[in-house]
């Protein structure tokens, strides 16, 4: 009885990671807002800079607030924002108006982000968190996985796109208010709350400061590769940009693929072990891409990159949190900052990859990431939990 009482409450937050897929929108959205106001690639991309300046900006003063407010609430704010940004485009449809809308999704992704995966804490044990937040993560690939089906299709049958909007809205709508009526019991703040300074000084902990540059490569060798995939096409085979952007997919698909099965591992087998092993899948699949000349084992490469990489962030995130369970919300906080990693070393490899003339400068880039999730491996095995 017990167990299905706690099963009712993690189901709304799950559909808050569901939620929290809608972020990714921003790529396919980006496309459309490009073609219909006739943006250059540098304007265009703003939208998704715009995103990952957010996390650096309010992660932490969002662990703050939910030493103040509580988890639970933090979560919700976030979802009434998210809300609130997914309403606009809807309600006027101009440059002005789509840069408000990514700017409101993108301080409501934080706010969630940083809530949501302690609030799960107070539902499960710590030895099953990196399985339920492996779980919830393949939830919010699913919205991540659909957003660009869900665009097509607006676009096909009812001719126009941002009918995603409304859709997305109506369904964290329905997330607020599922979670809104669910009571979940949430642990005390022991002392007074921490301040700004006391926060970010946790990064003076050498274990803290090792996870979060560990977050901070793991986003951005996310997003490093779903930029780099379809150039490298380009570059070693006869594709055109058309067809070489379904690599990204195939990228999302066997993400979505090592979510799902990384739920399962979890929850019976040492998260050390997985780990040690999804690095190694990532670091075979970055060697290949130095190598490889061909369709096939590009594919090959980037689709090992994607299931490696698909458990990496939870293991981390929980391993963080389990180290300073009285700093949850400080940890979280500091953890999700790292995601602005996905501003950082695009740029590094857009930098790299014009120096030698060809994409091998961004794969340097993706081979120094996951090189430091290697070293990772050894401190990951000496880190004990409190």
């Amino acid at each position: 009885m017990k167990s299905e009482k706690i099963i009712l409450k993690i189901i709304p937050v799950m559909l808050v990671f569901f939620t929290m897929g809608f972020v990714d929108l921003v790529g396919i959205a980006t496309n459309y807002v490009k073609l219909d106001f006739n943006l250059s690639d540098t304007a265009a991309n703003l939208y998704s800079v715009m995103l990952f300046l957010w996390f650096f900006v309010f992660s932490v003063p969002t662990g703050l607030l939910m030493n103040r407010i509580g988890r639970r609430k933090t979560v919700l704010l976030s979802i009434l924002v998210t809300f609130t940004g997914l309403c606009i485009p809807f309600l006027m449809y101009s440059n002005v108006s789509m840069f408000i809308t990514f700017s409101f999704i993108g301080i409501g992704n934080t706010l969630m982000q940083v809530s949501l995966n302690p609030l799960l804490s107070n539902l499960v044990s710590e030895k099953r968190m990196p399985s339920y937040l492996t779980f919830g993560q393949f939830i919010k690939a699913i919205a991540s996985f659909v957003a660009p089906v869900i665009a097509a299709q607006a676009v096909l049958r009812l001719g126009d796109w941002k009918l995603l909007f409304p859709i997305f809205a109506v369904i964290s709508l329905i997330a607020l208010v599922y979670l809104y009526f669910t009571d979940i019991k949430e642990q005390s703040v022991e002392g007074k709350p921490s301040t700004f300074g006391e926060c970010v000084g946790l990064l003076g902990n050498g274990v803290i400061l090792c996870l979060f540059f560990g977050i901070l490569v793991h986003v951005g060798l996310d997003v490093g590769i779903n930029i780099t995939a379809p150039k490298l096409l380009l570059e070693r085979t006869d594709m055109l940009l058309s067809e070489a952007g379904y690599v990204t997919s195939v990228y999302f698909l066997f993400r979505l693929a090592g979510c799902l099965a990384g739920a399962f591992i979890l929850a019976r087998f040492s998260a050390n072990k997985f780990f040690v092993i999804s690095i190694i899948t990532i670091f075979v699949g970055v060697l290949g891409l130095f190598f490889s000349n061909s369709t096939t084992l590009i594919y090959s490469c980037i689709a090992l990159i994607g299931l490696g990489n698909s458990n990496v962030f939870p293991i981390i995130f929980s391993r963080a949190l389990m180290y300073m369970p009285n700093r949850k919300n400080e940890i979280s906080g500091l953890m999700i900052m790292g995601i602005s990693g996905g501003a950082v070393f695009p740029v590094i490899m857009g930098i790299l990859s014009d120096s030698l003339g060809g994409q091998v400068g961004a794969v340097i880039v993706l081979t120094a990431c996951v090189s430091y999730l290697l070293f990772l491996i050894t401190k990951l095995k000496a880190v004990r939990t409190n």
